[in-house]
């Protein structure tokens, strides 16, 4: 029913190990053009060797991975319910419960229960799934 969230931040999480990994290689590669492994003769070989490819290919999934979020939030912005549009404003937009029930007009309680209802469905539908396997 909302599976779409479990996707959604799974490529979060995915998004977000690229980014690190990114990171990560390019400041490996600073040391190694003008750090303190400068004058550290290189194998091709080496990882030493490879951090430049292995940034490129890291770029490359990491764009990947975005256009694939971009894809995916066009997908869900266009989902009907009051139920859909709270997951989407909160979890993807990040808005707090606050914010969206005074952007849909409704009361802070009710989105508040609503959310509440929603969340307690998604766990319900998950542990069923777990109790299957």
């Amino acid at each position: 029913m909302y599976e779409w969230l479990r996707d959604y931040q799974k490529i979060e999480d995915e998004l977000s190990y690229l980014e690190f990994n990114l990171e990560r290689s390019e400041c490996e590669l600073k040391r190694w053009v003008s750090g303190d492994l400068a004058g550290v003769k290189l194998s091709a070989e080496s990882d030493g060797a490879k951090l430049e490819e292995r940034i490129e290919r890291i770029r490359n999934e990491l764009s990947i991975k975005q256009n694939e979020r971009s894809n995916f939030i066009k997908l869900v912005s266009k989902f009907k319910g009051l139920e859909h549009k709270i997951l989407m404003m909160k979890y993807v937009e990040g808005l707090t419960l606050e914010e969206i029930a005074e952007e849909l007009s409704y009361s802070a309680s009710y989105i508040y229960q609503k959310h509440a209802e929603v969340a307690k469905m998604i766990r319900f539908a998950h542990e069923i799934k777990l109790s299957l396997y």
